[in-house]
C-alpha cells in the first residue's frame, strides 16, 4: 500500500488587525474630543478684560463694534441706520436667538449700550457682552 502524503501549507503569523484598528479609532476619538475647536475670527477688537470670562462654544450671531464706533456683522460693515433690519433678518433664520457683542474696550460706553439696545429691540432673546480673561 502506497501512501501519498499531501504537503500542507504552513500557518502564517498574522497580526491581530481588529485590535489594532480599535486602538487607532479610540486614539482618534480621544484627540477629537480633547482638541479645542474654537476659532476666533472677525474684526480686530480689544475686548474688555474680566476675571470670570468663559469661552463661547456655540455658534451665535456676533456683532463687532470697533474703536471708531463702526458696527460689523461678520466681515460686513453695517451702517447705524440699517443695523436694526440687518440683525432682525439674521435672527429670523436662527433657532437660538443669542447675540454676542464684541465691543472695543476704548469705546465710549454709551455707544456700546446703544448697539445692545438696537439688538435687543431687533428680537435677540439673549445678549452677551464678550470679554477676554485676564492673566491674574
Amino acid at each position: 500500500m502506497i501512501v501519498h502524503f499531501k504537503k500542507r501549507e504552513r500557518y502564517k503569523v498574522q497580526a491581530p488587525l481588529t485590535a489594532l484598528i480599535d486602538i487607532v479609532f479610540m486614539l482618534l476619538i480621544y484627540f477629537l474630543l480633547t482638541t479645542n475647536f474654537i476659532v476666533d475670527e472677525g474684526i480686530k477688537v480689544d475686548l474688555p478684560q474680566a476675571k470670570a470670562s468663559a469661552p463661547q462654544v456655540h455658534k451665535e450671531l456676533v456683532v463687532y463694534v470697533d474703536s471708531d464706533s463702526r458696527t460689523w456683522i461678520g466681515d460686513e460693515q453695517i451702517p447705524e441706520d440699517k443695523l436694526f433690519t440687518a440683525i432682525k433678518n439674521r435672527l429670523a433664520e436662527k433657532v437660538n436667538r443669542r447675540v454676542i457683542v464684541r465691543a472695543d474696550r476704548s469705546l465710549v460706553l454709551n455707544r456700546a449700550v446703544h448697539v445692545m439696545d438696537v439688538i435687543k429691540a431687533a428680537g435677540a432673546e439673549k445678549l452677551c457682552l464678550a470679554t477676554e480673561k485676564t492673566e491674574d
